[in-house]
């Protein structure tokens, strides 16, 4: 879809002529211009609306791809940069919610890990 977008900028911009502002923003106005946030989330509105789907908001959006990129086991450092943060600290407790199985899956390698100690020291737990 990108191409295809890139090409669709590249009709703007020759149909804009001198009036095009190279921004080097992906999404912008008919003259090459970033759109304004407003014109955003009230677009989003309106599409989510359109769809049927239950109300969300735009900001939501990277609540949850941060979310879903750690029960991807996505490095928290590697979600920090994807979201611009300058601390790991505000990313990890600002954005990120622990999903129900990303919880379960750290509780079983801690119990892995716990029972794989036990078992070296010869002392095997839970027999």
């Amino acid at each position: 879809m990108l191409p295809r977008h890139r090409e669709r900028q590249q009709e703007l911009s020759a149909a804009a002529g001198s009036r095009w502002r190279d921004s080097g923003y992906v999404f912008t106005t008919a003259t090459g211009a970033p759109l304004r946030p407003d014109y955003l989330t009230g677009r989003f509105r309106r599409l989510v609306a359109a769809s049927g789907q239950p109300p969300v908001r735009l900001h939501d959006l990277r609540h949850g791809a941060a979310t879903l990129a750690l029960a991807a086991r996505t490095d928290l450092k590697v979600v920090q940069a994807m979201l611009g943060h300058a601390s790991i600290v505000l990313t990890a407790d600002t954005y990120i919610s622990v999903l129900p199985e990303v919880a379960h899956h750290a509780a079983r390698e801690t119990a892995r890990l716990v029972l794989a100690a036990a078992s070296a020291l010869g002392r095997p737990l839970g027999d």
